[in-house]
């Protein structure tokens, strides 16, 4: 028998602009659409009547783009959710996921992308009104040469790595958390990166758990959070062969291997995530290979 299936339009790339005068806004956007429902038909016998076409799916995009603007990621996630839900038919829930890439602006009409950071959000609607979200963002690199530690840790036969109280702690944040839909995304952006700087790290686990805790306090609307932290190792260089001394100033950037740190800040008392969490079985999901 024919179990969990969902189909879509995936990574349709939309960019929108936006021609106020002589200053143009740009967004860039990848929109992702899943719909499940009753496809046993399409599955078993080869009955197409039932089945939107992905193509129908990715021009409702474009046209919406033009049509309604884009809004924020998650506004214009639950409009498309919305409209695949309520057009009836076979379709019981629609997953739209938006991940845009941010670009800097460099005059009225100019532009530059700097930065691989991207944003995402999830919206998943349901025939009978209800909805879940999920926002996040993805690559957000950061970097402090001080204010990190790492000791006392079990040593055996195989441990080489030295115990240090003055580290460089780097990392390329992955997030998703999960909301009522009112959470301010640069809230939760600002959060991270406040508490990345300001917390005198013992671990990059402890990093994650304030980091993670801080989100839930500056956004009441957030009920859970969880993050991907990959340990960009920075090792302290030898010089002494070359006469020369090395006090914490030049290092050597190991891309790979690298610990991955993740884990869930949940409020106490939050409500059952429902299907919000069906693509990230496990939090390592949020971490792309690169």
């Amino acid at each position: 028998m024919l179990g969990v299936n969902q189909y879509g339009k995936a990574e349709t790339h939309l960019v929108r602009v936006e021609r106020d005068g002589e200053e143009h806004s740009l967004r860039d956007l990848l929109v992702s659409v899943a719909l499940s429902g009753a496809f046993e038909d399409v599955h078993v016998r080869g009955d197409n009547s039932a089945v939107l076409a992905t193509d129908t799916q990715k021009n409702t995009v474009y046209a919406f783009a033009r049509e309604f603007g884009v809004g924020s990621c998650e506004e214009f996630a639950l409009r498309l959710a919305r409209h695949f839900v309520d057009a009836g038919g076979a379709v019981s829930q629609a997953r739209v996921e938006v991940v845009e890439v941010a670009w800097s602006r460099l005059g009225p009409h100019a532009f530059a992308q700097t930065s691989r950071e991207q944003r995402v959000a999830c919206v998943i609607a349901a025939a009978g009104g209800e909805a879940w979200f999920v926002s996040g963002l993805s690559d957000l690199v950061v970097l402090k040469t001080t204010d990190s530690e790492f000791h006392g840790f079990p040593r055996d036969r195989y441990t080489t790595l030295a115990e240090t109280s003055d580290r460089v702690l780097a990392t390329a944040v992955s997030a998703r958390w999960r909301h009522d839909g009112s959470a301010s995304f640069s809230e939760a952006r600002a959060a991270l990166l406040d508490t990345f700087a300001a917390h005198h790290s013992l671990s990059l686990q402890q990093t994650l758990y304030a980091m993670g805790s801080a989100v839930l306090e500056a956004c009441p609307a957030v009920f859970e959070i969880r993050l991907s932290l990959p340990n960009q190792h920075h090792f302290v260089v030898d010089l002494s062969p070359f006469g020369l001394t090395n006090d914490n100033e030049v290092f050597h950037a190991d891309d790979r291997p690298y610990g991955l740190i993740e884990g869930a800040v949940v409020r106490e008392g939050a409500p059952d995530p429902g299907p919000v969490w069906d693509p990230y079985p496990l939090v390592t999901n949020l971490h792309r290979h690169r």
